[in-house]
């Protein structure tokens, strides 16, 4: 997953809880997906304004690549974007960089499969069409790869 922040417009800051941290000193594995869970979060209700009592989303697959740790001092922050959009499905992407003094570094790269889905009918659902054009004007039409 070679990412380059320069396609990304979303970024949002994440807080590192002392309880992430692992024995050695590192953010441990497990807690990245948090990490990413909450910058999709604040990307749907920010940018793309996603109505989940109304439309739900879930998880069907989510890849991490861990670059370098991340500590309980590190100031981070996590670029999102959807990547792939399809007729129920989508991909986001996720970036974690480090803050430093020479700028922003990536620690971390991850890509989540989401799932539009409707809880009463338990069963996916076609991405609603209002919250699948925000994602397609928001991050750039030529990026998107639109497999409808």
């Amino acid at each position: 997953m070679a990412e380059k922040l320069s396609d990304y417009k979303y970024k949002t800051p994440i807080a590192i809880r002392f309880s992430d941290i692992d024995a050695v000193g590192h953010v441990n594995n497990a807690v990245y997906l948090t990490y990413f869970e909450v910058a999709r979060m604040n990307y749907w209700r920010e940018v793309i304004h996603w109505d989940l009592l109304k439309n739900g989303v879930i998880v069907g697959r989510s890849e991490v690549n861990y670059l370098k740790p991340i500590t309980f001092d590190d100031e981070i922050v996590c670029y999102v974007r959807t990547t792939r959009i399809g007729n129920s499905s989508f991909d986001v992407m996720h970036i974690l960089v480090k803050i430093t003094a020479n700028g922003e570094e990536i620690c971390t790269t991850g890509k989540t499969v989401c799932i539009s889905y409707d809880y009463a009918a338990n069963k996916s659902i076609p991405i609603p069409s209002t919250e699948r054009q925000k994602m397609i004007v928001y991050d750039e039409p030529g990026l998107i790869l639109n497999t409808n």
